[in-house]
């Protein structure tokens, strides 16, 4: 064990205890001072105060989470005015030690109060403990590091039998962040972490951790070859280096269909593993390989992430709902009903069968879309909250729509792909099934020639608008359509349904 990853954690507890006996006066700030930075309060419940010397008025607040409200700490004011004043802390008795940090805010300023009572017990837990557990509270926890996600604070996964708990930074040997790199953590070591269990919008984590020891993986993943293979297939080579008895490979079960294992060459310490991908008829694909190995005792694994670029799946937003998050593309149609953020491009897209909330537009702004443009993206089935929508889109094409009065529609020449927005009262309806109606706008008069549920619909899909939405005569309806004609009469053709405003 590496018993020198402890001291900065006793070094930082010591620290606190002697500042509470010492009552040392902190200047800290030029508008705000406190008699000291740190409260302890007895295990059987109690009070201990401070002095506050301020410039200007304060206030006070507990630093609270959505799981840890810090109901147990009293405070006896949460303001004052310029002067000195004396803040009592007060808790009730506790049956495991417990933290808490209190701000106090004067101006620009902010003073930091940590409150400690009884010496916080130290539980050694499961990921699925940890994750279960309260916020603020310490605890110790051992199992695989499975993936590394910043190697600069020390963001990665943690896996055990019982689940995986996310850290959220690491300290390294001396307490000091940003220098995770010098812990030698790789993924497949097995770890010792110690430290507070936090969240982050509802989702639990452990925060800036100390790391308690390190058992180094006796297999590791050197180098990859090809770890993005195209549409066609290939080859996809991994170099280990195995310092166990041997090495086996798992390839998930729903990758089995189309990855193999062609060879495994062993020279000594180094193994080469060789895989083969069959041709992608289907979405973006990836999978996790796992490669084990063992000392006779006990276990050891590595894994390595094998990608392949699919075909893009045409779909409807119907279509698109209805399945799986993943890495599959999906190119999607319809007018967009409601931009939602212009910046980044965050807008809800229709057509015939739904609606889907769309995360952002690669260069939103360059594109210079607006609602009721006709859009075509190709993006992933995403999910945030439980809620679906598009990630990481890409625009291929527009087809721009024009906002229009019935009199300027009809100075218009015939085009099939030009696209007009024409808002009108429903002056007669000719056919309730696939929505063959006129507009009217005072004395300007089209005929509609079918309104349809959405972008996209054909056949079957393109009748029943009228009756779903309730349309009738003196109804105000917003419709996209190209401008052509009929036996000399102007009209709408093939129209979308954009709104209506139901008549008084």
């Amino acid at each position: 064990m590496k018993s020198k990853y402890l001291f900065p954690f006793f070094i930082a507890i010591l620290a606190l205890m002697t500042s509470c006996e010492k009552e040392a006066t902190v200047t800290l700030l030029d508008g705000i001072q406190v008699s000291s930075s740190y409260v302890a309060l007895p295990v059987d419940g109690g009070s201990t105060s401070i002095t506050v010397t301020a410039k200007d008025s304060w206030t006070v607040e507990k630093v609270t989470t959505e799981k840890n409200q810090v109901e147990w700490l009293t405070l006896s004011t949460t303001s004052g005015s310029a002067g000195e004043t004396t803040i009592t802390f007060s808790a009730p008795s506790a049956m495991d030690g417990r933290t808490a940090e209190v701000l106090i805010h004067s101006g620009n300023e902010t003073q930091r109060i940590n409150i400690i009572q009884g010496l916080v017990s130290i539980s050694e837990v499961t990921a699925a403990e940890v994750n279960a557990g309260p916020d603020g509270k310490t605890f110790r926890v051992t199992g695989v590091c499975t993936n590394i996600i910043n190697t600069l604070y020390g963001n990665w996964y943690l896996t055990d039998e019982s689940g995986t708990v996310f850290i959220y930074g690491t300290l390294d040997e001396k307490g000091n962040e940003k220098n995770f790199s010098s812990l030698d953590l790789e993924v497949g070591d097995e770890v010792t972490i110690e430290g507070p269990k936090g969240s982050y919008r509802g989702n639990p984590q452990m925060v800036n951790v100390m790391v308690i020891n390190i058992n180094k993986s006796l297999v590791k993943v050197d180098s990859v070859e090809n770890a993005e293979l195209p549409l066609e297939g290939g080859e996809f080579t991994t170099h280990l280096t195995c310092k166990g008895q041997g090495v086996s490979v798992e390839i998930p079960e729903d990758a089995k269909s189309w990855l193999s294992i062609s060879s495994i060459q062993s020279a000594g310490t180094n193994t080469v593993v060789k895989f083969k991908a069959d041709a992608n008829t289907v979405g973006d694909r990836s999978t996790k390989i796992t490669f084990n190995t063992t000392d006779g005792k006990k276990n050891y694994s590595t894994e390595t992430i094998l990608k392949q670029s699919g075909a893009i799946v045409k779909a409807s937003i119907e279509e698109f709902l209805a399945a799986s998050v993943g890495d599959t593309q999906y190119r999607l149609s319809g007018v967009i009903t409601k931009i939602v953020n212009d910046k980044y491009g965050n807008l809800n897209l229709n057509d015939f069968s739904g609606e889907t909330y769309v995360y952002g537009i690669k260069d939103f702004q360059e594109k210079n879309l607006k609602e009721g443009d006709i859009i075509t993206i190709v993006g992933k089935r995403a999910e945030y909250n439980g809620n679906p929508q598009v990630g990481g889109s890409v625009l291929e094409s527009v087809i721009p729509v024009t906002k229009a009065t019935i009199a300027e529609v009809l100075t218009k020449p015939d085009d099939t792909k030009t696209f007009f927005m024409v808002t009108g009262v429903i002056s007669e309806i000719t056919n309730d099934a696939y929505g063959n109606l006129y507009l009217t706008d005072g004395a300007d008069k089209i005929f509609v020639y079918g309104v349809y549920p959405g972008y996209g619909a054909t056949g079957d899909f393109r009748k029943g608008l009228i009756a779903a939405k309730e349309l009738k005569v003196g109804d105000t309806l917003t419709v996209i359509a190209a401008k052509g004609s009929y036996n000399g009469e102007n009209q709408l053709s093939n129209g979308i349904y954009y709104s209506h405003v139901p008549a008084p």
